[in-house]
């Protein structure tokens, strides 16, 4: 005979103040959503320009020799890929309110999940992102330090 752990028989049930609670971050997570797709949108139309104006710029630098054209075409992509990478959290997290929002309208526990879902996706994105970072910032700092003491 098979036995079920007590965590198999758990069932999760929500009071009303972690409702209120969950309702209020699903609303924040609403405004941030849309502010972050702004904010993308506001990325992409200085990825467009800053094309035209650091070409001109580079042109200008005396320094910067035949390069000084492509230095508008070098900003532009950074300035997309930068708006393609902030773009995935923002979605996320967009996603995790709009379902939270039809989950607490309809009454909804699959919505419900859905939203969980994406909220979790939200945080691993970030999460993965932070560790990138780290790894990237300690790369940095070995490199630095090795370039400078075989500088000295």
């Amino acid at each position: 005979m098979e036995e079920n752990s007590v965590f198999e028989k758990f069932e999760l049930q929500l009071d009303q103040t972690a409702k209120d609670f969950l309702r209020e971050t699903i609303k924040w997570a609403y405004f941030l959503g849309i502010v972050g797709f702004v904010g993308i949108g506001l990325i992409l139309a200085f990825a467009i320009f800053a094309g035209v104006i650091f070409s001109q710029l580079g042109s200008t630098i005396p320094g910067m020799g035949i390069y000084g054209g492509s230095f508008g075409t070098i900003m532009s992509v950074i300035y997309f890929l930068m708006a393609a990478l902030y773009f995935f959290p923002v979605y996320y997290l967009f996603k995790f309110a709009v379902n939270g929002k039809k989950a607490f309208k309809d009454n909804n526990s699959e919505a419900l999940t859905d939203s969980l879902g994406y909220l979790k996706s939200h945080y691993k994105f970030v999460g993965v992102l932070m560790a990138s970072i780290i790894v990237l910032y300690i790369l940095l700092i070995v490199f630095g330090s090795l370039a400078a003491l075989a500088a000295r």
